[in-house]
């Protein structure tokens, strides 16, 4: 017992206290910030783009599509294009990942997640998620289990996710949705029980990602399905998830 309260005592606090106001690092992209009026129009951004997230006149950039790679920054000479390092992504409209000039970080996050009376209701106090990845590379999978490690710990928003479908109030999916695992994701989104929601999560779930096109995908589901959240990002920051979810339920 001195053992641990000595490691408690050096350790000291490990979580992060204010969730929604934690600080990120400057090296983080996230929200885009555009100015047409340096733009000149050379086009090289687009062809860097491994997404196709890009769009000129004006400036366009689909946070659904966009890896946050920085390739469009670092090519472009006259500074139109450069990312903030504002964390809170997410939308409940897939047209509001759509960002240009005229739409500042904080008048996204105030407005791109509508709270619904019935989703606050139900799942404010208590969310259980069931996680699934539709052909993922790992990346954004490795960051939602950190949303649960000491750092962040989303348990204690009664967030967490489960093994089984049949615990689930929803669904998480990662990956640009494969042949092999489509059947699969649409069994276990039948087995959790309703009311339940769906959440994309990374830009391959949002878009296909640098997959988008391939004929190995089949995201049919998408189409059969309601999806009630977009998270962002390649992969999504687990303050980025935590801060969407959060945000969703109303808390």
């Amino acid at each position: 017992m001195f053992e641990t309260i000595k490691s408690r005592f050096y350790q000291g606090q490990q979580f992060i206290k204010d969730i929604k106001n934690a600080p990120m690092r400057e090296q983080f992209r996230g929200f885009p910030i555009l100015d047409n009026a340096n733009c000149n129009n050379c086009s090289k951004c687009l062809s860097v783009c491994p997404t196709n997230a890009l769009k000129l006149n004006p400036i366009t950039i689909d946070m659904g599509k966009c890896t946050f790679c920085g390739a469009c920054k670092n090519i472009c000479k006259t500074n139109a294009i450069d990312f903030s390092n504002f964390y809170k992504l997410a939308s409940t409209d897939r047209e509001k990942l759509l960002i240009t000039e005229d739409i500042n970080n904080n008048d996204f996050s105030n407005t791109a997640i509508i709270v619904k009376k019935e989703i606050k209701r139900i799942f404010s106090k208590s969310l259980k998620l069931r996680q699934v990845s539709a052909g993922g590379c790992n990346g954004c999978e490795l960051e939602l289990n950190a949303c649960s490690n000491v750092n962040f710990d989303m348990g204690r928003f009664g967030i967490d996710f489960v093994a089984s479908p049949r615990h689930a109030d929803g669904i998480v999916i990662t990956g640009p949705i494969t042949e092999n695992m489509a059947y699969a994701l649409e069994d276990c989104y039948k087995s959790i029980p309703d009311p339940k929601i769906v959440i994309l999560c990374g830009a391959c779930a949002i878009s296909g990602g640098v997959f988008q096109g391939s004929e190995n995908l089949n995201r049919e589901f998408l189409e059969k399905y309601p999806i009630d959240l977009y998270i962002p990002g390649c992969p999504v920051h687990p303050l980025t998830f935590i801060n969407a979810v959060l945000s969703f339920v109303g808390r």
